[in-house]
C-alpha cells in the first residue's frame, strides 16, 4: 500500500505543541518477552502527554532563564558557527552514505549519521531538529510508523524538513490518539519496503563462514597428511612404474604394488571429506544458535500502539520506549521522558552517566542562543538505560548505527572453551609421543634398511618402494597417535547440548558455561519468578494501623477491624479513596494491554497485583483516564537498596504530594504519622504510636510467615516543591535529593501479596542437594517472608542460618567465610550483597551459578562462573552480563542445565578414554608388528590404520558426544575444580583394556600360526592371518566403545542406549564398514577375504573385552590408584632423560623440516586466498600485524562517537559494564 493511501492515526493533520498541565503521565515498565503482540494502546496518548509536557515545562525554564542574564552571555556549543553544508559535510570515505538513489526521504543515511560522529549539536540544528527529522523521516513522535507502510510515493524536500519545526512551534496541541484503532495482526507484504532500501534494517552483515571447500582445504593442509599424500603419490607412481615398466618373474603376474598408494589417497581423501563435513556441520549448528542468542523483543510504538517486534525488525523512523536496564537497539533522538540517564562506557569509552535531554527543549534552546555542549539528546545504540523511562525516534540502524560499525569492525572467532584448551594441550603431549614413537620405529627400520642393502638383489624401483613402505607406515602411526579428535569431540559435545538445552529453556550465551554449570557446587537463586511463580495477588492488608483485610475471611469481626475485602474499601470516603488510588495508579511503572486478545495489565508483577486490587476494590478507572489529570513533578524510581519507589505530583490546590511505595518494614521506620479514619469526609491523621507500630509490625510479620511479600504505602503533602531545607540535584534545580524528602512520612497501610511456589521447584531443589550443590536463596524480602518460602522450598533446614543483607555486608572476611558453610537464606539484600556474597564462596573454592534479572545485578552475574538471567523479568543489562538465559525464569531449568553440563564433561570424558586405549594399542603393536618382521611390515597397513583413525576421530566422537543425560546423573557429587582430566577409574579402564587388546592380537600375531596351523611359509595364510589380526583389533574397539559409555563401576554398560540413536546409528556404521572391508577390501586393504571359522574366532577373541572391563570394575579404584603412583614414579624415572635425548636428536630435523614446510605453508594459503578470493582476519593478521594493528586505530579515531564536554559531572550507580556482545545488533 503506498503512502500516500495510508493515515496514521492523528499524525497528517495534527501537530505537536504544548499540552496544558492537566496532561501528565509516569512512564511504564515493560516485560522483556511478553506473548502478545499488541500492548499498551490505550495508555499511550497519555504517556506521550507527559514525556512532552516535561519537556515543555523544561523548557519553559530555558525560557525564563534566556530572559535574565543568561541571554546577554549567549552560551554557544561546538560548532555554532557551521552553516548547514558545513555541519552536514560528507566525509571521504563515507560519501556512498550520502547518496542514495531514488530517496522519498529528506534525508540520506550519511547525514542522519553526522549527529553522531561525533555528537554533534551543530547537525541536529541542521537536521531542523526533533520535528524536522518527525517530517523528514515521514514518520510520527506520537503515533510511531504505520504497520501498513510498503513504498513511498510522497517525497519529502530537504528543505521542507528543516523547516516543520518553525511551521509547528504554534500550533495546537495534538487531540489523544483514536483509541478504536486496532494494529493489524497480519503480516504486510513489503512492508517498510522504502524504509529497509535506503536504510537498511537493524542487522549486521553475518560474519562470512568457511565454505565447505575452504573447511576441505583447511583439513587437507593438515601437516601430517600432506606427507603422507606425497608419500604416497610417490608409491604410486613406482608401483605404476613396477606393474607398467618392469617384467615380472616367471610364474608371476604383473605387480599390484600401486593399489596400496591409491588406497592410501582414496583414504586420505575420505578422512579430509569427513573432517570437513563435521566442521561444516559444526558451523552451521553454532551459526543457528547465534542467532536465536541474540534475538530479542523491544518496544514500539506502530500506528499509535505499543508492540513487541524483534529487534531485527527496528526501522529508522520507529519510536522506541526507552527503559531503564534497556540495552539500546539503534541510534536515535530522545522525544521526552522522566530523569534518563545513559551507561555510554561500552559505546564511547565515557565513564560518567549520561543525563539525556528530550530533543524539544534541546532545540528550543538552540533557537533561544541558550544551548550548550552539555545538552545531550543523542540516544547511542549499544550503551544502557541506568534510569528514567521515556521515547525516542531511531535514526540508524545496523550497519549505519555507532555500535554497529564498531561491531563489525571487532567480529571475531569463537574462543575456545578451558575445556577445548585442556584437550588440545593432552592431544598435543599424547602426539608428541605418538610421534617420538613413530620417529624411533623410522630410524630403526632405517638402520635395518641400510644395513641390508648390501645383500639387497632387488631392482632400485623395489628398493625405492621398500623404503616409502617404511615412511608411510611412520607417517601413519603419526597419523593414528595424534588425537585430533579430542577437541572435535568437545566442540561436537557442546553443540549437541547447547541445541538441547535451548529446547529445555536454557539459551547458552558462552560455551564456557555448559561446560562449567557441570561441576556447580553452590547456586545463589532468587526468589521472585525462579522459585515462586510470578503470578501475584493481593490477599491480604491493612488501612491504616486499625483495619485488617483478608480474602480468607467470609464474615467481619464485631468491630470490624478484621473484614473482608469489600467492607475494608466500602468504608473508604472519596478523600481517603483518592490517596490510596493515587499510590496504586500514579506511583506506577505498569499499564494497561492486551496479552493474547486479552486486557491485562503489564509490567512488574508487584504493581499489576496492586492495580488489579485497585480496579477491582477502588473502582479505578482506566490507567490512562487516572494518570491523565495529574502532573507529575518528579519521579523516583525503584532502587533495590533502598527498596522503594516514589512519584511527586502536583495537586489542584496547588501544593505537592510525594507518595512512596516499597519493602514494608523498611518503610515503617519511615513513618511517624497514619490515616485514622478513612471514612472521615477530610483525610485525619494522627501521629503513629509506638503500639500502633507494632501492631503494624505484627501484621507484616503475620503475612511475611504467609509467605506474602508486603508492601507499604506512604505519603507526605509540602506546599512547595523542591521542599525548603531540602537539597536538590546538581544537573536540575527543580528536583529534590530523595534521602532529604523521605521522612516523617504518613503511613497508609500495607498489602500481602502472594506469589505461589512453582510447580516442581521442592523437588529440583532436592535433586541439586543430591547431586552436592548447595542452594541458596538470595531475596529483597524481608527475614519472614524469605524464610517461610524456603522452608517450603527444601532450601532451609533447622540448621541452616538465616541473615539479612545489612548484617551480612558489615561482616569480616573471616567471619563470612565462618558461616558461609551454614548461610541458606540472605534476607533483604542488595545486588552488591549478592555480589559480594559470589566473591567470598569463589574464594572458598567454590564454582558458584547466580541468577539475576535487574540491572544492578549485573556485577554478581558477571562475577560468578556461570550467571543464569531471565528471559521474561530480566533486562537487557543482565542478559548480556549472564552466560545463559533461563528463557522461562524457571529454577528447574538450572537443574537441566547442571545435567547437560554434566553431560557434555561426561561425553568428552568417554571419547577420551576410548581414544587413548585405541592410540596406545594402535601404536604399540604397530611399532612391535614392524620391527619384529623380516621385510619390516607392521601387521597393520597404512590403510587400515587410516581406518582405525576415522573409527577413533570421527564415529566414536559422534556416537558418545550425543549421549542425553539422565536424573541419575545428578546421584553424584560435582567434580573439583582441579581434578584431572584422567581419572583413576578411567586409567584403570584405559591400561586394562590396553593390557587385554595387546595381549589378544600378539598371541594371534606371533602364536596365531601354530595354533591354527598355518604355514609360514605360505603368504596366502600368513595374510589371512594378518586380516584376522586386523578384524579382531577393529571389533575389540566396536565393542570397548559400549563399555566406554560408563564411567562409573557400575556394570549396566546397554542403560539407556535405546534413547540415543546416534550412537546406534554409528555403531551400525562401523560394523557394516568393517565386514565390507573384510569382504571386498582385497588389495587396498592388504587382506583377505575370511570364512566362517575365522570369524567367529575374530569375534570370540573380541567380545571378551566387555567380560574384561566388568572385571577391571570390580577392582576398587584405591588399589588401581596405588599401583598407578609407583607406575608413574618409575614411568617419570625414565621417560625424564629419554625426552632429553629425543629433544637433542630430533631438533636438527624440527629445523629443517619448518625451513622446507613454512614456504609451502605460505604459498598454499596464498594459493588459497587466489582461489576463494578472500583472505581470512587471522591469516591476514598473521601476514602483518602492523597494518592490523594502525586499522584498529583508525576505527577507535572514526568509528566511536565522542562525548561532548560535560560541565556537571555524575556518578553512576554501581554498575559492572562489559563490552557488549552482538545481542542489539546482530548477524542475519
Amino acid at each position: 500500500m503506498s503512502q500516500s493511501h495510508q493515515h496514521h492515526p492523528s499524525a497528517a493533520d495534527v501537530e505537536i505543541s504544548p499540552p496544558d498541565n492537566s496532561e501528565h503521565f509516569l512512564s511504564v515498565q515493560a516485560p522483556s518477552s511478553p506473548t502478545t503482540q499488541s500492548i499498551g494502546g490505550d495508555t499511550l496518548r497519555s504517556r506521550s502527554d507527559s514525556f512532552n509536557s516535561t519537556a515543555y515545562s523544561t523548557a519553559e525554564t530555558a525560557r525564563s532563564r534566556a530572559s535574565s542574564d543568561v541571554r546577554t552571555i549567549k552560551s554557544r556549543f561546538e560548532g555554532d558557527e557551521l552553516t548547514t553544508e558545513e555541519a552536514l559535510k560528507p566525509d571521504k570515505r563515507n560519501e556512498k552514505d550520502f547518496e542514495v538513489a531514488n530517496n522519498p526521504f529528506a534525508f540520506s543515511p550519511g547525514q542522519l549519521n553526522k549527529t553522531l560522529n561525533p555528537k554533534s549539536l551543530a547537525a541536529y540544528r541542521a537536521l531542523g531538529g526533533i520535528y524536522g527529522l518527525e517530517r523528514g523521516l515521514q514518520t510520527d513522535l506520537v503515533a510511531g510508523l504505520s504497520v501498513d507502510e510498503t513504498s513511498i510515493s510522497n517525497k519529502v524536500a530537504f528543505e521542507e524538513a528543516t523547516q516543520a519545526a518553525k511551521t509547528k512551534k504554534n500550533q495546537d496541541p495534538r487531540p489523544v490518539v483514536d483509541q478504536s484503532i486496532i494494529v493489524t495482526g497480519h503480516e504486510v507484504k513489503g512492508q517498510y519496503h522504502d524504509r529497509k532500501r535506503v536504510f537498511s534494517d537493524n542487522r549486521l552483515p553475518a560474519k562470512k563462514s568457511l565454505s565447505i571447500w575452504k573447511l576441505f582445504w583447511n583439513a587437507a593442509n593438515d601437516k601430517v597428511l600432506v606427507i603422507l599424500t606425497i608419500a604416497a603419490v610417490i608409491s604410486l607412481a613406482l608401483g605404476i612404474y613396477e606393474s607398467v615398466g618392469q617384467t615380472p618373474a616367471p610364474g608371476e603376474g604383473p605387480s599390484v604394488d600401486w593399489i596400496e598408494g591409491l588406497a592410501i589417497e582414496v583414504a586420505v581423501v575420505i578422512v579430509i571429506l569427513v573432517t570437513g563435513l563435521n566442521d561444516y556441520r559444526r558451523e552451521k549448528q553454532f551459526v543457528a544458535l547465534n542467532a536465536k542468542k541474540e534475538d530479542r523483543q523491544v518496544k514500539a510504538i506502530r500506528s499509535g500502539k505499543s508492540v513487541m517486534i524483534s529487534v531485527f525488525d527496528v526501522m529508522v523512523g520507529d519510536v522506541l520506549h526507552l527503559e531503564s536496564g534497556d540495552s539500546i537497539p539503534a541510534d536515535g533522538i530522545l522525544i521526552g521522558g522522566h530523569g534518563i540517564r545513559c551507561d555510554e562506557s561500552s559505546a564511547t569509552g565515557e565513564s560518567d552517566a549520561m543525563k539525556k535531554t528530550g530533543g524539544h527543549e534541546v532545540w528550543q534552546r538552540i533557537e533561544e542562543g541558550t544551548a550548550t555542549s552539555k545538552l545531550d539528546p543523542f540516544i547511542i545504540s549499544g550503551s544502557k538505560v541506568l534510569e528514567g523511562v521515556g521515547t525516542y525516534l531511531v535514526t540508524s540502524v545496523g550497519v549505519n548505527s555507532s555500535f554497529g560499525k564498531v561491531m563489525m569492525s571487532l567480529q571475531t572467532e569463537n574462543e575456545d572453551t578451558p575445556l577445548q584448551v585442556k584437550l588440545s594441550r593432552m592431544a598435543g603431549w599424547i602426539g608428541y609421543l605418538g610421534t617420538a614413537a613413530a620417529g624411533l620405529l623410522f630410524f630403526i627400520l632405517l638402520f635395518r634398511f641400510l644395513a641390508g642393502l648390501p645383500s639387497n638383489t632387488r631392482t632400485p624401483a623395489l628398493k625405492g618402494s621398500q623404503f616409502l613402505d617404511i615412511l608411510i607406515v611412520a607417517i601413519t602411526i603419526i597419523v593414528v597417535a595424534v588425537p585430533e579428535g579430542l577437541p572435535v569431540a568437545v566442540t561436537l559435545a557442546l553443540s549437541f547440548a547447547t541445541k538441547k538445552m535451548l529446547k529445555e529453556n536454557n539459551l547458552v550465551r558462552h560455551l564456557r558455561a555448559c561446560e562449567t554449570m557441570g561441576n556447580a557446587t553452590t547456586i545463589c537463586s532468587d526468589k521472585t519468578g525462579t522459585l515462586t511463580q510470578n503470578k501475584m495477588t493481593v490477599v491480604a492488608g491493612t488501612i491504616g494501623s486499625k483495619i485488617r483485610f483478608d480474602r480468607t475471611v467470609e464474615t467481619d469481626d464485631e468491630d470490624k477491624h478484621h473484614t473482608r475485602f469489600a467492607t475494608a474499601f466500602e468504608r473508604l470516603t472519596p478523600a481517603a479513596r483518592n490517596v490510596f488510588l493515587q499510590s496504586c495508579a500514579i506511583n506506577s511503572t505498569a499499564f494497561e494491554g492486551e496479552e493474547d486478545g486479552q486486557f491485562t495489565f503489564i509490567g512488574s508483577k508487584t504493581e499489576t497485583a496492586i492495580l488489579t486490587m485497585a480496579k477491582e476494590q477502588l473502582g479505578m478507572r482506566p490507567v490512562a483516564e487516572e494518570r491523565a489529570g495529574v502532573e507529575i513533578v518528579q519521579l523516583i524510581p525503584f532502587d533495590s537498596d533502598r527498596k522503594c519507589m516514589g512519584v511527586v505530583i502536583r495537586l489542584a490546590s496547588g501544593t505537592y504530594r510525594l507518595l512512596v511505595k516499597g519493602a514494608a518494614e523498611i518503610l515503617l521506620e519511615k513513618a511517624t504519622a497514619e490515616l485514622v479514619d478513612p471514612s472521615a469526609d477530610a483525610l485525619q491523621l494522627s501521629d503513629l504510636s509506638k503500639e500502633s507500630k507494632t501492631a503494624v509490625a505484627a501484621s507484616i510479620n503475620d503475612f511475611a510467615a504467609q509467605s506474602l511479600r508486603t508492601i507499604a504505602l506512604l505519603y507526605k503533602d509540602y506546599q512547595q516543591w523542591p521542599p525548603a531545607g531540602a537539597r536538590t540535584l546538581e544537573d536540575d534545580r527543580s528536583m529534590a535529593v530523595f534521602e532529604d524528602v523521605f521522612h516523617d512520612m504518613t503511613f497508609l497501610g500495607v498489602v500481602g501479596i502472594q506469589d505461589p511456589l512453582r510447580d516442581g521447584v521442592a523437588k529440583a531443589v532436592k535433586q541439586c542437594q543430591d547431586a552436592g550443590v548447595v542452594v541458596r536463596m538470595v531475596t529483597g524480602d524481608n527475614v519472614m517472608t524469605a524464610s517461610a518460602i524456603a522452608t517450603q522450598c527444601g532450601i532451609q533446614t533447622e540448621d541452616g542460618l538465616v541473615m539479612e543483607g545489612p548484617k551480612f555486608r558489615q561482616l569480616s572476611d573471616e567471619k563470612m567465610d565462618e558461616i558461609l558453610p551454614h548461610l541458606q537464606v540472605l534476607a533483604r539484600s542488595s545486588p552488591d550483597d549478592k555480589r559480594i556474597l559470589v566473591s567470598r564462596l569463589k574464594h572458598l573454592g567454590e564454582t558458584v551459578a547466580v541468577t539475576g534479572d535487574g540491572t544492578n545485578d549485573g556485577p554478581a552475574l558477571k562475577l560468578s562462573d556461570v550467571g543464569f538471567s531471565m528471559g521474561i523479568a530480566g533486562t537487557e543489562v543482565a542478559k548480556e552480563a549472564s552466560a545463559i538465559i533461563l528463557m522461562d525464569d524457571n529454577f528447574s531449568s538450572i537443574v537441566k542445565a547442571i545435567m547437560w553440563g554434566r553431560s557434555v564433561n561426561d561425553a568428552v570424558a568417554k571419547f577420551l578414554q576410548f581414544q587413548i586405549t585405541v592410540n596406545i594399542t594402535a601404536v604399540i603393536l604397530a611399532f612391535i608388528s614392524a620391527v619384529s618382521s623380516p621385510d619390516m611390515h607392521s601387521v597393520l597397513s597404512a590403510v587400515q590404520l587410516l581406518w582405525v583413525n576415522l573409527i577413533m576421530d570421527t564415529f566414536a566422537a559422534l556416537a558418545l558426544a550425543t549421549d542425553p543425560p539422565t536424573e541419575k546423573i545428578l546421584d553424584r557429587k560435582p567434580t573439583p575444580k582441579r581434578a584431572p582430566l584422567i581419572t583413576t577409574n578411567m586409567w584403570k579402564m584405559i591400561l586394562g583394556q590396553t593390557i587385554y587388546q595387546l595381549a589378544v592380537t600378539f598371541t594371534l600375531y606371533f602364536a596365531g600360526s601354530g595354533i591354527l596351523g598355518y604355514s609360514k611359509s605360505d603368504k596366502t595364510l600368513q595374510k589371512e592371518l594378518a586380516t584376522m589380526v586386523f578384524n579382531t583389533f577393529v571389533w575389540m574397539q566396536i565393542f570397548n566403545q559400549f563399555n566406554n559409555r560408563r564411567l562409573d563401576n557400575k556394570l549396566n554398560i546397554f542403560e539407556g542406549v535405546h534413547r540415543n540413536p546416534f550412537f546406534i546409528a554409528i555403531s551400525m556404521i562401523m560394523i557394516a564398514g568393517q565386514v565390507m572391508i573384510i569382504f571386498v577390501g582385497g588389495a587396498a586393504f592388504q587382506i583377505k577375504r575370511i570364512g566362517g571359522t575365522q570369524w567367529a574366532i575374530c569375534i570370540l577373541c573380541a567380545l571378551p573385552c566387555l567380560g574384561w572391563a566388568v572385571v577391571l570394575r570390580c577392582i576398587p579404584d584405591k588399589y588401581a590408584a596405588f599401583v598407578f603412583h609407583i607406575a608413574g614414579k618409575v614411568w617419570f624415572f625414565f621417560y625424564r632423560p629419554t625426552m632429553k635425548v629425543l629433544s637433542f636428536i630430533f631438533r636438527p630435523v624440527a629445523i629443517a623440516w619448518h625451513a622446507v614446510f613454512a614456504p609451502t605453508k605460505r604459498f598454499s594459503k596464498r594459493a588459497t586466498a587466489k582461489v576463494f578470493r578472500r583472505k581470512s582476519a587471522t591469516d591476514e593478521k598473521a601476514l602483518d600485524d602492523e597494518e592490523a594493528g594502525m586499522k584498529m586505530d583508525k576505527v577507535a579515531a572514526t568509528s566511536t562517537p565522542q562525548t561532548p564536554v560535560k560541565e556537571t559531572p555524575v556518578t553512576p550507580p554501581d554498575v559492572m559494564v562489559s563490552p557488549p556482545p552482538p545481542i542489539t545488533l546482530t548477524a542475519a
